[in-house]
């Protein structure tokens, strides 16, 4: 029978998840992210080129693996184009990231309930599930890679080759860094427990590495090479480029798909601070408490709570070094804080622990409300699409939006002094600011009738030449 403290969690549990999935098709996709990815399902769905995303028709995307835009073009499949469509599939990929974790936490004696709860209710994991991005794809490939090499050392050859499934996943969700990830994990974690020597003997003859690289082989390694042969120079630019300068070069400026991010070096320890809140205060907290413990119990489980600690930091240490960086790259540690914080809640802690977790859906009813009231606008040339024709022509000055791309179905193309030969096309429909229109009607001796003024300093006008 449940108790009121553990029936309260199961419903901050389920009411996070489902005002999760209800909101995915309560708000625009936005400007760049959330549009640009989104579009570039939409492109893979009506070209039929499952191979190679598009940045735009016609251009490749190198920037990142397949897998999120083969789930959001999955999606599309399912649902149609929408918003829901795109969303969904990341939202699932959060839930599995929840089950996997929770199957691993019974296994080992660990509160999966406690555990599910505090990755649910993670800021960062309630936003990014159900977020048309790279990184739940690559939360899940981590956590199945973790939990896969940690039950292999501990005796199970079969968890390992999960383990190597894990990074083939991730080698399709975000390339190499997968990899790196994990050796900022493992690697730390095993010189601690075993030291060097011992640690490296250890490793071989415990992790099945041949089979591993078999694994990898078959699921990851054909897609890079069909990848390159298709648009040769992708793997000098991905693997160069987005896993070398990127990280290492602030405000890199090899990007050929938008400005790299300048932050302060040491940034990402901040950006994990209010990302993982309200976890990331109490965890610290739970790890003092717990001092006053019994020792035994203090003792339970050290092994799996150092593997977990490295595991939770290696994004923070991997991106130390980093200007170039954004807060949802600290989601792949997320499912160990979860783990981590289910091992120190003990009973008396549970209390606060769910009134703390109950944040976490009166902020998303709260910022749904608050992007429902004109913020989307903003952000989106969604209610812009609405006003157009699509079957006329459809042109920005100067620079297209992908939210403005989406929600035209790819109709929208882009005026400039390269292609004025768009004036032979009179009347035009054309979204600009009003600076760029009042320079653009004298220069072109154009009249423009404004259809619909935005927020977000674009407008709409249908423009004719001037009699």
């Amino acid at each position: 029978m449940m108790t009121k403290q553990v029936k309260t969690i199961w419903f901050i549990l389920i009411a996070t998840a489902l005002i999760r999935l209800i909101t995915l098709a309560l708000y625009p996709l936005m400007d760049t992210t959330e549009a640009r990815y989104g579009e570039m399902a939409r492109i893979m769905v009506e070209t039929g080129n499952w191979l190679t995303p598009q940045f735009d028709y016609g251009v490749p995307f190198w920037g990142k693996p397949p897998l999120f835009t083969w789930m959001s073009s999955l999606g599309i499949e399912v649902f149609g184009l929408n918003e829901f469509a795109v969303r969904f599939p990341h939202w699932l990929a959060g839930v599995a990231v929840i089950l996997v974790v929770a199957r691993f936490a019974n296994k080992h004696n660990v509160n999966a309930l406690i555990a599910s709860l505090v990755i649910a209710t993670s800021a960062v994991f309630s936003i990014s599930a159900g977020a048309v991005m790279t990184d739940m794809a690559l939360t899940l490939s981590m956590a199945i890679a973790m939990i896969g090499f940690y039950q292999c050392w501990h005796g199970s050859t079969k968890a390992g080759l999960l383990g190597f499934f894990g990074i083939a996943l991730g080698l399709l969700a975000k390339g190499p860094l997968i990899i790196v990830l994990i050796g900022l994990s493992l690697v730390p974690w095993i010189i601690l427990n075993y030291g060097v020597k011992n640690g490296i003997a250890l490793f071989i003859k415990r992790v099945p590495i041949l089979k591993g690289i078999v694994i990898i082989s078959v699921i990851a390694l054909p897609w890079y090479l069909m990848a390159e042969n298709a648009t040769p120079g992708f793997l000098n630019y991905f693997i160069v480029g987005e896993h070398f300068q990127r990280f290492m070069v602030s405000g890199w400026e090899g990007d050929l798909y938008g400005k790299a991010h300048n932050e302060v070096k040491g940034m990402i320890w901040l950006f994990w601070i209010y990302a993982a809140a309200p976890w990331s205060i109490i965890l610290p907290i739970l790890a003092w408490r717990s001092r006053k413990e019994k020792q035994d119990t203090i003792k339970r489980n050290s092994d799996l709570k150092s593997y977990l600690f490295f595991w939770m930091i290696s994004p923070m240490i991997l991106f130390t070094l980093s200007g170039n960086i954004l807060p949802a790259y600290v989601l792949p540690g997320i499912p160990a804080l979860g783990l981590l914080v289910s091992l120190l809640t003990f009973k008396k802690f549970i209390k606060w622990v769910s009134i703390s977790a109950s944040l976490i859906p009166i902020l998303l009813i709260a910022a749904l409300i608050f992007i429902q009231f004109g913020k989307t606008e903003q952000k989106s040339d969604k209610d812009m699409m609405k006003h157009v024709n699509l079957n006329n022509p459809i042109y920005y000055l100067n620079k297209k939006s992908f939210s403005g791309q989406f929600y035209s179905q790819g109709k929208v193309k882009v005026f400039n002094k390269i292609n004025e030969e768009v004036l032979k096309e009179m009347p035009i429909q054309l979204i600009a600011t009003d600076k760029e229109i009042a320079q653009f009607k004298e220069d072109k001796n154009i009249s423009c009738n404004l259809v619909f003024s935005s927020k977000n300093k674009r407008s709409l006008y249908h423009c004719r030449t001037a009699s």
